[in-house]
C-alpha cells in the first residue's frame, strides 16, 4: 500500500462512521472556535483602538517641578528646587521645536460652578491651559470651538466646559454654548463643550471640568503659587528620546542648573492612552489563548479516545491487512491520516466559526470592523496538524503492534 491508498483507504473509513467523524470534528471544532474566536474579537478591539488614535499621532511627556520632602538618597539629603514658574514654561514653549507644547497649571478640584439658579456639587475642577492643551490631551470638543491665542495672551473669561457641568447646569437638549457661567466668582462665557470621557483611566475628572485660560487661571487663583507644568506632544514616537533630551538641555539652560548638577525639574513620559489599552489586549489575549489551549488539549484527548475506540473496532481489517503484507509503518500511516483529516476537518470549521463569532462579538460591545487574523488562521491549520499528530500516533501504534493471527480471531 503506498501512501495514496492510504489516503483512499482513511477517507473511505471516516466515510462509513460519519456520525462519529462529526462528533470528533466537532470537539476538534469547539476548541479551535474558542482559540480563534476569543483572539479575533480582541485583534478587532485592538484595531478599533489603533483606528481610534490614529489621528493623535503623538506621545507626550511632562514637564514638572520637582517635589519637596524626597527623602535621602545615598546617606545625602535631597535637594529641594524651587518651582517651575509660568514665565519659564512660556519660554521654553517658545524656543522649543521638536513638539507641541503645553503649558497648563490646576487651579482647584473643589470649585462650585453657577448657572442661574443651578450649581453643581463642589468637586469641579478648575484648569488653566492654552490654545493647545486640547490637542496635546488628545481631546475633542463636541459643540462650539477652542480658545483663541488672543483669548489666552489676553486672560480672557473663556471657558470650555465637561459634560458633567453641562449636565448639572442647563436642560437636556439646551446648547452651553454662548451662555454664562459663575466660577469662583467671577463670570465666564462658555465657548466649547468637551466630549464625555466617562470613569476610565481617571478621565471622569474631565467631565467635571472646566479649562479657562492659563493667564485667567492666574488671576482667579487669588494670589495662590499654582503648580505650573509643560505638556509635550511628539509627533514622531521614535524621536521620543532626543525629544526629551532636547527639552532637558533646553529647560535646564532656562533654568540656569549648573553643570554636573542634576535637574531642578522632572520629566515624565508618560505612555499614550492607546499603549496602556495595547497593554490590556495583551494580557487578554494571553488570557484567551490560555482558554483556548485547555479547550484544545480537551480535544485532542477526545480525539485519542475515540480513535482507540476505532482501532478495537476494525482489529480483524487490521489482521486482514497485515495478513495481506500491510507493514506496520503502513498501518501507523492509515490511522494518522484519518486523524489528521478529521483534525483538519474541524480545525477548519472552528477557523470559520471563530472569525464569524469573533467579530460579531468585537461588534457587540461596539468597537473594531471585520477582522480575518491571518496569523491565528495559520496558527489553528498548525494546532490541528499537531492535535491530529499526538492523538492519532498512540492509537496508530497501537494497531501497527497487533498480531495479525490474533486480530484474525479478534470477535
Amino acid at each position: 500500500m503506498n501512501i495514496r491508498e492510504n489516503i483512499k483507504e482513511g477517507i473511505k473509513s471516516i466515510k462509513a462512521n460519519k456520525l462519529r467523524t462529526i462528533l470528533t470534528a466537532a470537539i476538534i471544532a469547539i476548541g479551535i472556535t474558542s482559540l480563534v474566536g476569543i483572539l479575533t474579537a480582541i485583534e478587532g478591539i485592538q484595531s478599533s483602538i489603533n483606528d481610534s488614535f490614529s489621528n493623535l499621532g503623538a506621545n507626550t511627556f511632562d514637564i514638572e517641578s520637582v517635589r519637596s520632602n524626597r527623602g535621602s538618597r545615598d546617606g545625602k539629603e535631597a535637594k529641594n528646587f524651587p518651582p517651575l514658574t509660568f514665565d519659564q514654561l512660556q519660554r521654553f514653549k517658545e524656543r522649543y521645536s521638536a513638539g507641541v507644547v503645553s503649558v497648563n497649571a490646576g487651579v482647584t478640584w473643589t470649585a462650585e460652578v453657577k448657572h442661574g439658579s443651578k450649581k453643581t456639587n463642589p468637586n469641579s475642577r478648575v484648569q488653566g491651559g492654552d490654545e493647545n492643551y486640547l490637542v496635546v490631551d488628545g481631546y475633542d470638543i463636541v459643540e462650539g470651538r477652542s480658545f483663541s491665542a488672543s483669548e489666552v495672551n489676553n486672560g480672557a473669561l473663556v471657558v470650555i466646559i465637561g459634560s458633567e457641568i453641562k449636565s448639572a447646569l442647563f436642560e437636556r437638549e439646551e446648547n452651553p454654548v454662548n451662555k454664562e457661567i459663575t466660577i469662583l466668582g467671577a463670570k465666564f462665557k462658555v465657548i466649547g463643550l468637551l466630549e464625555p470621557q466617562g470613569g476610565s483611566s481617571g478621565n471622569g475628572s474631565i467631565d467635571r471640568m472646566c479649562l479657562v485660560p492659563i493667564l485667567t487661571a492666574r488671576r482667579i487663583a487669588a494670589g495662590r503659587q499654582l503648580g505650573y507644568e509643560a505638556t509635550i506632544a511628539v509627533h514622531d514616537q521614535n524621536q521620543m528620546e532626543a525629544a526629551t533630551g532636547l527639552a532637558t538641555g533646553l529647560m535646564r539652560a532656562i533654568r540656569r542648573d549648573p553643570v554636573k548638577e542634576e535637574n531642578s525639574f522632572h520629566i515624565q513620559v508618560n505612555k499614550s492612552l492607546a499603549e496602556r489599552l495595547g497593554e490590556m489586549t495583551s494580557a487578554l489575549r494571553i488570557g484567551g489563548f490560555t482558554i483556548g489551549f485547555i479547550t484544545l488539549l480537551g480535544a485532542s484527548i477526545g480525539l485519542m479516545n475515540i480513535m482507540l475506540v476505532s482501532v478495537t473496532e476494525r482489529t480483524r481489517e487490521i489482521g486482514v491487512r497485515k495478513a495481506l503484507g500491510a507493514t506496520p509503518l503502513k498501518i501507523r500511516q492509515q490511522f494518522l491520516i484519518e486523524a489528521l483529516v478529521i483534525c483538519q476537518m474541524g480545525g477548519l470549521g472552528g477557523i470559520v466559526l471563530g472569525i464569524t463569532i469573533g467579530n460579531l462579538t468585537s461588534k457587540l460591545i461596539g468597537v473594531g470592523g471585520f477582522v480575518v487574523p491571518w496569523v491565528w488562521i495559520i496558527f489553528g491549520v498548525v494546532v490541528g496538524m499537531i492535535v491530529g499528530l499526538i492523538s492519532g500516533y498512540l492509537p496508530a501504534y497501537k494497531a501497527s503492534r497487533l498480531d495479525p493471527i490474533d486480530s484474525l480471531r479478534f470477535e
